[in-house]
C-alpha cells in the first residue's frame, strides 16, 4: 500500500464509525471548507489542506512521501524519539521499517488535539443535554487544553523521523471511535445489571483480559461492584477528558455509569458528587483495541504489523 492509501483508510474508518454519524461529520467538513474559503488569500496559505477531507486534527501523516510504498509498519501507543530510534535499529538488524504509526498524536497533530474535543458536544447532546449547554460547558475545557498544549516540544519525534527518513503518522480519534463503538455494542448486548457484571463483560475482551495480567485491567473507581449500573455510556472518544461540569448534566440526563479509559481525580470527585458510577476500562488496553480494529484492515491488505510501545496486539 502507498502511505496515502493507509492515511485515507484510517480517516475513512474514523468517519464510518464516528458516534455522531456520517451525515453530521460531512456537515462539519462542509462548514470547515466554507470557513477556509471565506479567509483572505494571505490567511489561507497557513491552513492545513488536510482539513478539507480529514475531520480529525489529531490524525495526520507527520513525515513521509504519500506515494511511498509501505510493507512493514512499527505500531505503538506512544511513538516518540526512542521508538523512532528503535525503528532505525530494527532496520539495521534486517527488519526494515517502512512506516512508524503512533496512536497518540505527535507533531502538529498534538497541537490540534483540542479541536477534536468538539465531538464531545454532540455526544452530550445525543444523551439528552441541550446542545447550547453542551457547547457552553465544553468551551472552557477546550480552551484549557489548547493552552496546555502550547508550550510542548511536540515536534521532537517528527524531527527524529525526518533525520532518519522514516515515514511517521498518527491515528488517534479514528481508533478511539472504533473502540467506543465496539465496547458500547458489547456492553449493550450483555445487558449488565451491576458494575461487577460490567467489569466481567469487559474482561471477556482479549485486550482487557491481557491488561488484567499486568495490573491495568478494568476497575470500579466510583460506586461499588454490587451497585446497579443503570444506563451505561462508553466515553472513549473526543480527544481527551471533557469538562468536569458535564457530570451533573449526565446525571440529569439519566446516565448511571460511565466507562472511561482513564479519569483525573478532579473529574472522579465530580462524578461521585453527582452519583455517576465510573469504571476505568484501562488506557493501554482501550487504545490497543481501537488500533487493532484498524490494523486488522491493513493486515488484510497485505501489510506486516510489528507491535511495540504498549500496544496489545490481538488480531480478529
Amino acid at each position: 500500500m502507498k502511505l496515502k492509501e493507509i492515511y485515507d483508510l484510517v480517516v475513512n474508518m474514523g468517519i464510518e464509525h464516528d458516534p455522531r454519524g456520517i451525515e453530521t461529520v460531512q456537515k462539519q467538513l462542509e462548514r470547515e471548507k466554507r470557513k477556509i474559503e471565506d479567509l483572505k488569500e494571505e490567511e489561507r496559505k497557513d491552513v492545513d489542506p488536510d482539513r478539507y477531507f480529514n475531520p480529525y486534527t489529531d490524525t495526520r501523516v507527520l513525515y513521509g512521501d504519500l506515494d511511498r510504498e509501505i510493507q512493514r509498519v512499527l505500531v505503538g501507543v506512544d511513538m516518540e524519539v526512542g521508538e523512532v530510534l528503535l525503528a532505525d535499529r530494527l532496520g539495521e538488524k534486517g527488519r526494515k521499517i517502512d512506516l512508524i504509526m503512533a496512536h497518540h498524536p505527535e507533531g502538529k497533530a498534538t497541537a490540534g488535539l483540542y479541536d477534536v474535543m468538539h465531538l464531545q458536544e454532540d455526544l452530550l447532546a445525543q444523551l439528552g443535554v441541550p446542545i447550547n449547554v453542551a457547547e457552553g460547558i465544553m468551551a472552557g475545557r477546550i480552551a484549557e487544553v489548547r493552552r496546555g498544549l502550547m508550550p510542548l516540544n511536540h515536534n521532537r519525534a517528527v524531527d527524529a523521523a525526518r533525520l532518519l527518513d522514516l515515514p511517521l503518522m498518527c491515528c488517534h480519534t479514528p481508533a478511539d471511535n472504533m473502540v467506543s463503538e465496539f465496547v458500547q455494542k458489547h456492553l449493550d448486548e450483555k445487558q449488565c445489571q451491576t458494575l461487577k457484571e460490567v467489569v466481567k463483560a469487559l474482561k471477556e475482551i482479549p485486550e482487557y483480559a491481557e491488561a488484567v495480567k499486568t495490573g491495568a485491567g478494568p476497575t470500579v473507581v466510583v460506586g461499588s461492584p454490587e451497585r446497579r449500573a443503570g444506563k451505561i455510556f462508553v466515553d472513549f472518544t473526543g480527544g481527551t477528558s471533557g469538562s468536569e461540569d458535564a457530570y451533573a448534566k449526565l446525571s440529569a440526563a439519566g446516565v448511571g455509569t460511565l466507562v472511561v479509559m482513564h479519569i483525573s481525580e478532579k473529574h472522579r470527585k465530580e462524578a461521585e458528587k453527582n452519583h455517576v458510577n465510573v469504571i476505568i476500562a484501562g488506557h493501554m488496553a482501550s487504545d490497543s483495541l481501537g488500533m487493532n480494529l484498524i490494523l486488522d484492515e491493513l493486515v488484510k491488505k497485505g501489510l506486516e504489523v510489528i507491535p511495540c510501545s504498549g500496544l496489545i496486539r490481538v488480531q480478529r
